[in-house]
C-alpha cells in the first residue's frame, strides 16, 4: 500500500497539544480492552486465533482494521488529490483482491489450517522443509510491513504532531514499537483484534464525516465536486486515466505489475491469512471476506470524495508543497472542514491505524516462528505444557525491539519499496504454493520449495536492482545507480516465475508425496469433514 516517507515539516496544521490528548484517550480505551482480552489467554488456540470465538462480522471488521492502514487514508486521498483517475486506481486494485480471496483461499484455508498458512501446505507435504520456508517467507513479509509502518509512525507524527527533528521522531517510533508489543503480549490475538475492530470504526466513521461534509458544499452532487477540483487545478486530465501511470510503456507496464502483486499478494498476507482462524467454522470465514469486502469497498469509495475534494478545496499545489507531500492531503482537508478539533480526531484515527496494524503483523510473526519452527520442527510436534505460547510471547519481545530499530533507521528514508517488497514476497512466494496445494494433486514438496524460495529471491533481487532502491529522483539510495530492472515493482516478473518454479519443481521431482493425504486435504478443504477434528487437535 502507500505508505509515508518519513518527512519532517517546519510546523504542523492545528493544535498538537489537542492530537497528543485524542491520542492518549485512544490507548487509555483500548489498553483496557486488551487488559480485559488477556484474561482467557491460556492455550496457544486461545492466544494465536482468539479461542476461534469471533463472529464472521466481527472478524470482517477486525480484517478491515487490518488491511486498512494509515497509508490507505493519507496515501490513497493524496495520489488522488494529485494524480485523479490513476490515485483512484489504488483503491480498485485493494478491494478486487478480496474477491480473490474469498474465491480462492478463505474457506479452504480455514477447513485445512489451524493457526498458520505453513499448517496448509504441510497438510500433505513433508513437514520440515515446507515449515521452514513458509515461516521463512512469513517472517520477511510481516518484517518488511512492520518496518515500513514503523517508519512511517515517524513521518505521520512529524507531520501532525510538529515534531522536527529526527530525535523526537526516533521516540515516538520506540513508543509506537513499546505500545505494541504491550498489546501482543497481554491481549494476543483476542486484544488485537479488538482493537482493529475498533479502529477500523473509527477509520471508517471519521473518513463517512469527511466525505458526507465534502459532498454538502458541493450540495451532494459529485459531478459538482469533480468539475470544482477541475476548476482547482487547471487540469480536466485529472478526470482521465493516464496522468501517472499513462506517461511511457514503462509506467503501464509499472502498474501492471503493481496491480498484479497488490491484487494477488492480499490473498497471501500472512497476517490476512491467520485472521480466517479465529472465526469456529469455514461458513464464518467465508462470511468474515464479505463482510471486509463491504466495509473495505465503502472505504475505498470515500477516499474518491475524499480526494477530489482535497484537489477542490486545497489544490494539488498546496499538497504538494505542503509538508509530508500527497500524504498532507486528508490532514489539510480535515483542518479545512473543521479546524484543529476534527484534524486531532482524525490524526488520532491515523495513528490508531498503526498500533493496530503493527499489532497484527507481530503476533502473526511470533505465531508463525513459535508455531511453525519451534513447536513443529524443533520439538516435532511435542512442545512442553504451555511452551508454544511462551516462546511466542519472548519472540513478540524481540521482533518490537527489531522493529523500533529497524524504524528508527529507516527512517527519513523512502519506505515505498518495503510495502512493495512485502507484496510481492506475499505475491511470488506464497500464493503459487497454497493455491497449488489447493488445487493439484501433483505438486511436491520440491515444487512447493522451489516456488517459495524462487519468489522469494527474485522478490528481493528485482527490486533491489530497480529505480525504487537507486537511480530515481525518490530513490532510497542516492548518489549511486544500480537499477538494472526498469520497474518499480516486480511482481509481472517474480509471481508467473514463481507458478514456474512450482510447476517445474513438482515434474522434476521422482520423489513420492503420500495420495492418501492429498486426497484428504481436496475433501477436507471442499466440504469441511474433519476439519473441526483437526481443530480440536
Amino acid at each position: 500500500m502507500l505508505h509515508l516517507a518519513a518527512t519532517a515539516p517546519p510546523a504542523a496544521p492545528g493544535d498538537p497539544i489537542l492530537n497528543i490528548a485524542i491520542f492518549g484517550v485512544f490507548v487509555a480505551i483500548t489498553m483496557i480492552i486488551v487488559f480485559r482480552a488477556s484474561r482467557n489467554n491460556k492455550t496457544a488456540a486461545d492466544y494465536y486465533a482468539a479461542g476461534r470465538s469471533f463472529t464472521g462480522g466481527q472478524n470482517g471488521s477486525a480484517i478491515a482494521g487490518d488491511y486498512l492502514s494509515a497509508a490507505s487514508f493519507l496515501g490513497i486521498v493524496g495520489a488522488i488529490a494529485i494524480n485523479g483517475y490513476d490515485g483512484f486506481l489504488y483503491s480498485i486494485g485493494f478491494l478486487v483482491a478480496w474477491v480473490v480471496a474469498l474465491l480462492l483461499v478463505a474457506e479452504l484455508l480455514r477447513n485445512t489450517g489451524k493457526f498458520t498458512m505453513a499448517d496448509v501446505l504441510a497438510f500433505r507435504l513433508k513437514q520440515r522443509p515446507v515449515r521452514i520456508a513458509a515461516a521463512i517467507s512469513t517472517l520477511v513479509v510481516c518484517f518488511f510491513y512492520l518496518l515500513a509502518q514503523m517508519a512511517g509512525a515517524g513521518g505521520l507524527v512529524a507531520l501532525l504532531l510538529g515534531i522536527n527533528d529526527r530525535i523526537g521522531q526516533s521516540v515516538v517510533i520506540a513508543v509506537v514499537g513499546a505500545l505494541m508489543i504491550l498489546y501482543v503480549l497481554v491481549g494476543g490475538m483476542k486484544g488485537t483484534t479488538w482493537v482493529q475492530i475498533i479502529k477500523a470504526g473509527l477509520l471508517i466513521a471519521g473518513a463517512g464525516v469527511m466525505t458526507i461534509w465534502v459532498l454538502a458544499i458541493n450540495g451532494f452532487n459529485l459531478s459538482t465536486l469533480l468539475d470544482a477540483a477541475v476548476e482547482k487545478s487547471g487540469n480536466p486530465a485529472v478526470l482521465a486515466p493516464g496522468l501517472q501511470y499513462g506517461l511511457s510503456d514503462i509506467t503501464r507496464l509499472d502498474f501492471l505489475s503493481l496491480g498484479l502483486a497488490l491484487v494477488l499478494g492480499t490473498a497471501a498476507l500472512p497476517h490476512v491469512l491467520m485472521r480466517f482462524y479465529t472465526v469456529p467454522t469455514a461458513k464464518e470465514a467465508r462470511k468474515s471476506v464479505v463482510w471486509a469486502i463491504w466495509l473495505i469497498g465503502i472505504f475505498y469509495l470515500f477516499t474518491l470524495v475524499l480526494g477530489y475534494g482535497a484537489s477542490a478545496l486545497i489544490g494539488a499545489e498546496r499538497i504538494a508543497a505542503a509538508p509530508g507531500g500527497p500524504n498532507s492531503a486528508a490532514p489539510l482537508l480535515a483542518f479545512e472542514l473543521g479546524g484543529s478539533v476534527l484534524l486531532g480526531i482524525i490524526s488520532a484515527v491515523a495513528f490508531a491505524t498503526i498500533l493496530a496494524v503493527v499489532a497484527g503483523l507481530t503476533i502473526t510473526a511470533a505465531a508463525s516462528f513459535s508455531h511453525d519452527i519451534y513447536a513443529s520442527v524443533v520439538k516435532k510436534g511435542n512442545p512442553g505444557p504451555g511452551m508454544e505460547v511462551k516462546v511466542a510471547r519472548r519472540t513478540v519481545v524481540v521482533i518490537g525491539i527489531v522493529a523500533i530499530i529497524g524504524g528508527i533507521g529507516a527512517n527519513g528514508q523512502n519506505v515505498a519499496f518495503l510495502v512493495a517488497l512485502a507484496f510481492a514476497v506475499a505475491a511470488s512466494a506464497n500464493l503459487p504454493t497454497i493455491v497449488y496445494s489447493l488445487f493439484w494433486k501433483k505438486f511436491t514438496t520440491q515444487g512447493a520449495l522451489w516456488s517459495m524460495y524462487g519468489g522469494l529471491a527474485s522478490a528481493i533481487i528485482l527490486i533491489s536492482l530497480s529505480p525504487v532502491v537507486s537511480g530515481g529522483e525518490k530513490s532510497m539510495l542516492q548518489g549511486v545507480d544500480f537499477s538494472i530492472f526498469p520497474l518499480s515493482n516486480p511482481g509481472i516478473v517474480s509471481i508467473p516465475l514463481a507458478f514456474f518454479l512450482g510447476w517445474l519443481g513438482s515434474v522434476l521431482d521422482r520423489g513420492t508425496e503420500d495420495i492418501a493425504k492429498q486426497t484428504e486435504m481436496e475433501v477436507r478443504s471442499l466440504t469441511g469433514v474433519g476439519a473441526e477434528k483437526s481443530v480440536a487437535h
